[in-house]
């Protein structure tokens, strides 16, 4: 087995086994949710809120080992298939650093979760930066707009630069760490330019190519 295949299947099971495991010390109800300023604004059932996130992990695992057998542009993917999956990794274990969160603040353990989430939204969104930057032109994965699917030229100068501003999010945010009441804004906000900004891109620079194309 490849290695990061074994890497997904221990954070897998690591999810399940630490809610079996904690099963019994939890509250019939457990805090699940957390809002704006940290503070807990949503509650689940202990079966529900130990064993969601476990189960979302495994069917988001089945899904993107499926993408690439239904791709019309499958070879494309085969082209940066291991940063794809790391980038499986890496979201699976940003899934479990969230559950173990959970878990423990429900055991006792006083958590300022505004904190707690920035170090793993910024090594996430580091990583989708990388991802961005060897991504080749697919129907799943990347910035995926009329403009990019329409042009290999227009795909791999959105993805750079979208690489580029994913990976300048990962660092704003980490700002949140000494900002902490306000520190959904500088993970929130950052990201949703970074899309804006390169989903603008990736339009005029097709029309650049259009342009360009005309001329010859």
């Amino acid at each position: 087995m490849k290695r990061s295949t074994i890497l997904i299947f221990v954070l897998i099971f690591a999810s399940f086994a630490i809610s079996l495991l904690t099963y019994s010390q939890m509250p019939d109800v457990m805090a699940s949710h957390w809002g704006y300023n940290g503070e807990v604004n949503g509650h689940m059932p202990k079966l529900g809120a130990l064993f969601l996130m476990p189960i979302i992990s495994l069917i988001m695992y089945l899904f993107f080992v499926f993408i690439p057998k239904i791709d019309p542009l499958k070879d494309n993917i085969r082209k940066f298939s291991e940063y794809y999956n790391w980038f499986i990794i890496v979201l699976l274990a940003f899934l479990f650093y969230l559950h173990t969160l959970t878990i423990a603040v429900n055991l006792g353990v006083d958590i300022n979760m505004n904190q707690a989430f920035i170090p793993a939204f910024a090594f996430l969104f580091f990583y989708v930066g990388i991802l961005l930057e060897k991504a080749k032109r697919n129907w799943f994965i990347g910035i995926r707009t009329p403009w990019t699917l329409s042009s290999d030229v227009v795909w791999d100068k959105t993805h750079v630069l979208g690489g580029k501003l994913f990976k300048i999010a990962a660092f704003i945010s980490v700002i949140g760490l000494v900002m902490p009441e306000y520190a959904m804004l500088f993970v929130l906000v950052p990201v949703l330019a970074a899309a804006i900004v390169s989903f603008a891109y990736s339009y005029f620079e097709y029309n650049k190519e259009v342009a360009r194309l005309s001329k010859k």
